[in-house]
């Protein structure tokens, strides 16, 4: 078990080191949602260029619409899917882009500023500033590797790479759970897995992590739209063609049948273990995480049975991040055991 250690000043601003975290959290929830909206839109590939400083200014002419138009002309996407679509049609998928895009750059200015005036002002301590530190460069990891997923889609694909959709979003959510880890963790005490019910924890917030990277592969392949019957899939229960694809592990991939089915089968799994973990440990935190999820999986199926609609699709992704955000916690509970919150604090 490790005990950290604060000083008066950490101590005093610790209330508003995790209000800060937290704030960044909710920032980032937003984030994943306006990127679902930008790939249910069909939007993301509107921009086709990466500038991190001077693409915060969108296009503030007609002359400065028209060159972004006709670059976006010269993509594989225009040519063989929106082929004579209008300019206002090109502005709406462009702002759902832009507005993607312009939401990393200010989580990343309300993760610096914040991060600098602590640290330097000595609110943190060190354990906190070096695991913020990582936060951050993760954050821009994560611009890089957004970057990486739209250049896949603008030479030889009308859309983008679904191995590079899910590693975007899941490095997203993985993000925003460590900065719920830091928050939730901030002055209390934490030690590794000992006891059946911490491992069962750690568990479940792993395969929520697996399953929301699996909805990544859903979202890639457009799998949502097709098979959209429940309980039965494609008129079974184990449906054929799961594995036509050689050799057998590109089906995991690239066979949206086998991609819905391995969603579908791993929702009814972290369902059982969370059910089972709130009947034998019967705690807050875990039938807090049991509602997120029973939610959840409703919305899923309605999701599905309705074809995916704008405004069901964002809710079912909201929601995987509530049911990620309850399984941290979850983790934390269990882990910090009965203890209270303590801090031990030196004078400065």
């Amino acid at each position: 078990m490790t005990v950290e250690i604060f000083n008066d000043r950490q101590c005093s601003a610790m209330p508003y080191v995790r209000a800060w975290l937290f704030g960044v959290a909710v920032l980032i929830f937003c984030m994943v949602i306006v990127g679902g909206a930008t790939r249910l839109t069909d939007s993301g590939l509107s921009i086709t260029e990466w500038k991190p400083l001077l693409g915060a200014i969108p296009p503030m002419s007609e002359s400065h619409w028209l060159e972004a138009f006709q670059k976006y002309q010269q993509i594989p996407e225009y040519q063989q899917i929106n082929k004579g679509m209008s300019l206002d049609q090109f502005k709406f998928i462009y702002w759902w882009e832009w507005s993607h895009r312009f939401l990393g750059r200010v989580i990343g200015l309300a993760f610096f500023l914040p991060f600098a005036y602590f640290a330097l002002t000595g609110a943190l301590n060190r354990r906190t500033a070096i695991r913020c530190g990582v936060l951050f460069v993760l954050g821009g990891l994560q611009g890089v590797l957004g970057w990486y997923m739209v250049a896949s889609g603008l030479v030889d694909r009308v859309d983008v790479s679904q191995y590079r959709l899910a590693a975007h979003l899941s490095l997203a959510t993985l993000i925003y759970g460590a900065i719920l880890w830091v928050a939730f963790g901030l002055g209390r005490m934490r030690h590794a897995p000992v006891s059946g019910r911490q491992w069962l924890a750690l568990l479940i917030t792993g395969l929520v992590l697996l399953q929301i990277a699996a909805g990544g592969f859903v979202a890639g392949l457009d799998a949502g739209f097709g098979y959209n019957t429940w309980p039965l899939i494609d008129g079974a229960v184990v449906p054929k063609g799961l594995f036509v694809a050689e050799p057998w592990w590109r089906n995991m991939f690239e066979n949206a049948l086998t991609v819905q089915f391995n969603h579908r089968m791993l929702a009814y799994v972290v369902a059982l273990l969370v059910a089972g973990q709130a009947c034998m440990v019967r705690s807050r935190s875990g039938f807090i995480l049991l509602g997120a999820v029973i939610a959840q999986v409703a919305l899923g199926v309605w999701t599905l049975l309705w074809v995916v609609p704008l405004w069901l699709g964002l809710a079912h992704q909201g929601g995987a991040l509530l049911v990620f955000a309850a399984a941290i916690w979850n983790l934390h509970c269990a882990l910090k055991g009965e203890q209270a919150a303590v801090m031990k604090t030196v004078r400065a």
